[in-house]
């Protein structure tokens, strides 16, 4: 064997187990695992001290702002962030400037994310030129191109008959669409949820309807086209219904809810901090809670940062008019521990959603402890405290809504394919 984890806790969700034992690699891939026999010779020995060995996180909606925004976030920075943060694939968002539209794009994204990025990289690409909703993008080239799925990102293609024409040909090809469900006229330039928070602060805000009203169109095209499904956010209760019966009626839908909708809730947005302005708006406590009990249950299958870097000249200006978004590749882990820790999830089910689920929806090997999965690992103590400073982040915009907040659970090392590609000083 090439390296020997001993002494650890495993936490697979493919087999819904934590134990204490053992886990071996060679050539890049888990050869073995076991508990109370004895371990095989290896030619390096790494003892967790009864830490967590858990997979890597497969994050779906990742940013990084090349092109066109390079002083945001680069491929460099980002990589170094999700290694820190035990993120061993970042599935790359098309929301760039130009919009990933094209096979030249796309491949000057791959070559930059090769040269300089530690860990896996697989990018989407825009479903319609430009991101504006008005002409399929050349889905097919685009595929063999290397994109592993479709989306506008927050751009909601608006016209039903390109939505629909763009579903029936990613049918025909088997393409994943991802979707943002939202009704864009109710949500445009809502800065917040209704409601009575909303409206003491004066801020324009969205009925959580919208996000109702944007899955059943969704879904009903679904039902129309037979296309592979993806809906980025689920954020409120009301969606949840309807997402729970298109899964009963066997159309191929899953769903995936934002680390920032889980842990926080509108009222963080307190005296306007624009640090948790964030698209959808923070959802009420009680939408919270429903979408933490759906991602509990399976109802929703994926949980990732959805990590949007914003410089501060984009965020210091008052609420309604500062950028949405927020980093959280390396805050991902420790935010989610924390619905580990107040006893609304358990470990396996946890990297259920953030590694084996999204790995399935994307056809890869890794996301779990099997024998033959990719070496994809990631090392963390669930308990160690401390206090996160923003300025202490690997990514180059510092725009976290959980800076000067007690965290618990900190990444200690992180592999891809069998090589330690972080390791916390």
């Amino acid at each position: 064997m090439d390296l020997l984890f001993t002494n650890a806790q495993l936490v697979c969700p493919l087999t819904d187990t934590t134990t204490r034992g053992w886990l071996a690699i060679k050539d890049g891939a888990i050869a073995a695992t076991g508990t109370n026999d004895t371990p095989p010779d290896a030619r390096e020995i790494i003892d967790c001290a009864g830490k967590v060995l858990a997979p890597g996180i497969v994050d779906i909606g990742v940013k990084v702002c090349e092109p066109g925004e390079r002083h945001k976030e680069s491929f460099r920075s980002a990589g170094a962030a999700a290694a820190a943060g035990g993120v061993t694939t970042m599935v790359t968002r098309p929301d760039t400037s130009p919009a990933i539209d094209n096979p030249e794009t796309l491949e000057f994204v791959m070559r930059r994310a090769k040269e300089t990025t530690p860990v896996n990289v697989l990018p989407m690409a825009a479903l319609t030129k430009g991101r504006e909703g008005r002409e399929m993008t050349e889905i097919g080239f685009l595929m063999d191109a290397g994109a592993v799925a479709f989306t506008d990102c927050d751009n909601i293609v608006r016209d039903t008959k390109v939505f629909s024409r763009a579903l029936t040909y990613a049918r025909s090809l088997g393409a994943l669409i991802i979707a943002h469900p939202q009704e864009p006229g109710l949500s445009a330039g809502a800065a917040a949820t209704s409601g009575q928070f909303a409206s003491l602060r004066g801020l324009p805000a969205v009925t959580a309807m919208a996000e109702r009203m944007g899955l059943d169109r969704d879904i009903a095209l679904i039902e129309m086209t037979g296309a592979r499904y993806h809906a980025d956010q689920i954020t409120t209760a009301r969606a949840l219904p309807a997402l729970e019966r298109a899964k009963a009626n066997g159309f191929d839908i899953t769903a995936g809810t934002s680390i920032h909708h889980l842990t926080l809730n509108e009222l963080d947005v307190a005296d306007y901090r624009t640090f948790f302005k964030v698209k959808p708006p923070l959802r009420s406590e009680d939408d919270r809670l429903a979408v933490v009990e759906a991602l509990a249950s399976g109802l929703i299958d994926t949980l990732s940062s959805m990590h949007t870097p914003q410089d501060e000249e984009s965020k210091r200006l008052p609420f309604e008019e500062a950028a949405s978004g927020a980093v959280g590749l390396e805050t991902l882990l420790p935010a989610a521990l924390r619905l580990y820790h107040a006893g609304h999830i358990g470990l396996p089910a946890l990297f259920r959603a953030l590694s084996l689920n999204p790995a399935r929806r994307l056809g890869l090997a890794c996301g779990h402890l099997g024998r033959g999965a990719p070496a994809d690992l990631v090392l963390f103590d669930p308990n160690v405290p401390f206090i996160l400073d923003r300025f202490t982040l690997h990514s180059k915009s510092k725009n976290t809504p959980f800076d000067g907040q007690r965290m618990q659970g900190r990444v200690l090392a992180c592999y891809v394919s069998g090589n330690e590609v972080y390791r916390r000083p």
